[in-house]
């Protein structure tokens, strides 16, 4: 049983919107069809919150696209736009743990050069020597003909996500 691009999508986009505020796409030259920004802020107190022992702060930015195949070169624009984008969002300081930028590529089918990408593509930056925080790139390429995703070594949480997500759908 083939899934449906579209279709896939909107279930993709309602997973999301659960912990995710959703954002339409703000480029028309790239396949985008939503970004989700996430945030948490954890604190542990003694007896008042003015007493704070430890906070940190997480977020997330992930950026889906979907087209019925990606090249390597589609693939790299886009993988370029979602880190132009997001890093700026990030607002690293002395509470800040990390930020991910996640990059999901939604396709009928995945090429083995657009695979080998993904897999060997990874990025990571620090702030101010990891006092900060840092933020990391996990990249998927799903294939849907295939129910098959690939992540590069950041992002192998996402294979047991989109499992999940193939069998709901069955």
């Amino acid at each position: 049983m083939n899934i449906e691009r579209a279709d896939f999508m909107e279930v993709l986009k309602d997973s999301y919107s659960a912990y995710y505020t959703i954002a339409d796409p703000e480029t028309e030259e790239l396949p985008l069809v939503f970004r989700g920004d996430y945030f948490k802020r954890d604190m542990h107190y003694w007896f008042t919150k003015k007493a704070v022992v430890w906070d940190n702060q997480t977020g997330e930015f992930a950026y889906a696209f979907s087209a019925e195949s990606f090249t390597p070169e589609l693939a790299e624009r886009c993988i370029d736009y979602a880190l132009e984008d997001g890093l700026p969002r990030v607002q690293p300081g002395k509470d800040h743990y990390h930020t991910d930028i996640k990059v999901l590529l939604i396709a009928d089918t995945v090429s083995e050069e657009t695979k080998k990408l993904v897999q060997k593509k990874s990025f990571t930056k620090n702030y101010n020597h990891s006092l900060w925080g840092f933020t990391n790139l996990l990249v998927a390429a799903v294939d849907l003909s295939g129910k098959k995703t690939y992540t590069n070594k950041a992002g192998n949480a996402l294979v047991k996500y989109f499992r999940k997500l193939f069998d709901a759908r069955k």
